[in-house]
């Protein structure tokens, strides 16, 4: 199943940031970015909520070229709605070529310490999840938000109002979750930040209890 209320990308610039109020077990729910676009700005929340847990929520911030924004960086600023598939600039954690580790060398002749160095490259080329607090994977994201030129902002508009929501990995969750039936592929939100020297860094996040392999409805494998 999709998210509820559809799925796209607000594409604009940074208006403000901040965190939410402190919550009852000393964390924050979401980091908020707004961005400025000709319709209005928009509340983006970037849900980072770790629960009660030391390791509750998982992070990575990938570096990439123009390639990860393949289908939408010739869109205006403002909302663009996206279909859930690969050709609509649609992100996916786990499908998505462009996040996907990348061996740099071929080696044809087995050998262990050949091995060894093939493994590590492609574990490399995209850095593994972290884990932690809210607090922790705010003080990754915020540096990222310093004076960047343009925002690509995926996820799950409000209802009402200029938002998005959602901003997180949306497949994975387990059987039993209030989520579950929001699971899909194509459909996870991300803060993807252009910055001023037309570099590209994307702030991906989710949480402890969903699973990076899921079947082609976006269930845990």
């Amino acid at each position: 199943m999709p998210l509820n209320h559809g799925y796209g990308v607000i594409i604009g610039s940074l208006h403000s940031y901040y965190r939410d109020p402190v919550n009852d077990y000393g964390q924050y729910y979401h980091g908020n970015v707004e961005v400025q676009t000709p319709a209005g700005r928009y509340k983006c929340a970037i849900d980072v909520d770790s629960k009660k847990l030391a390791n509750g929520v998982e992070w990575r911030v990938v570096e990439f070229g123009q390639s990860a924004l393949n289908g939408v960086a010739g869109f205006a600023d403002g909302w663009h709605a996206l279909a859930s598939n690969a050709g609509s600039g649609a992100l996916d954690y786990i499908r998505s070529p462009s996040l996907q580790p990348k061996a740099g060398c071929v080696f044809v002749v087995f050998d262990p310490i050949l091995d060894a160095l093939r493994r590590l490259l492609q574990s490399s080329a995209i850095p593994p999840w972290k884990s932690g607090t809210s607090i922790d994977a705010l003080a990754d994201l915020e540096p990222l938000l310093q004076n960047p030129k343009r925002l690509y902002i995926f996820g799950e508009p409000f209802t009402s109002g200029l938002g998005v929501h959602n901003i997180h990995q949306n497949q994975g969750d387990p059987p039993g979750s209030q989520w579950w039936a929001e699971n899909g592929i194509w459909q996870d939100g991300a803060t993807l930040i252009r910055r001023q020297d037309d570099t590209i860094a994307a702030f991906l996040n989710k949480f402890k209890s969903q699973s990076y392999k899921t079947d082609n409805s976006g269930h845990p494998l």
